[in-house]
């Protein structure tokens, strides 16, 4: 019977246990992490860390006779987030717009108000100008498919958010030049918002 090697069982045990902690963190995660700050939450080794976002991308593509996941981790502004997979975009935006058709929240009007005329905006942007927490809203929005990440800062790794075709059709109006001004509709004294949308 051949000896078993308690070391190499207790290692990878570490290793599956680092990679449930990467999946968790992933989850729940808005924005792209980078591996030094995975490491920094995990308490882990980043050459660890790497090796174990090598595996859960390997197990998520189906490699080595798996089943291809419906999700990626997809490296991203030099951080690593989970995404849906391209060619399951229109099931996910058909089931969020079916399968969710409540009314949009106060906040998220708002929220989606500030995106629409200060786009593309990053999530940081959104909270100072409406001085709230707003991940959960923007989240939200993205579900619905009224947002899309317009693109990634290569310095900051923060993500800017747009405004998509459908926010249109669901305004009925052909293009962002037909919302209408701020300025007018600003209170008395309202000074200093102008800055923040303009004049539009």
């Amino acid at each position: 019977m051949p000896e078993v090697d308690e070391q190499s069982i207790e290692v990878e045990h570490v290793a599956i246990d680092l990679e449930r902690s990467l999946e968790a963190i992933l989850l729940v995660a808005d924005e792209p992490q980078s591996l030094v700050s995975l490491a920094t939450a995990l308490s882990a080794p980043v050459p660890a860390v790497r090796q174990s976002i090598e595996r859960l991308v390997a197990d998520y593509d189906g490699e080595d006779g798996g089943v291809r996941r419906g999700f990626e981790l997809r490296e991203v502004g030099g951080g690593w987030r989970l995404y849906v997979r391209a060619d399951h975009d229109d099931i996910v935006r058909d089931f969020v717009l079916t399968q969710n058709p409540t009314k949009l929240s106060q906040a998220a009007l708002e929220t989606l108000a500030v995106i629409a005329y200060k786009q593309p905006i990053s999530r940081s942007s959104i909270a100072s100008i409406r001085a709230v927490n707003v991940d959960s809203v923007v989240r939200t929005l993205l579900g619905r498919g009224l947002i899309t990440e317009a693109y990634t800062d290569s310095e900051t790794g923060a993500i800017h958010y747009a405004t998509t075709e459908l926010l249109l059709v669901q305004l009925g109006i052909n293009s962002l030049d037909e919302l209408p001004l701020i300025s007018p509709l600003l209170e008395d004294g309202a000074d200093g918002f102008d800055d923040i949308f303009s004049t539009r």
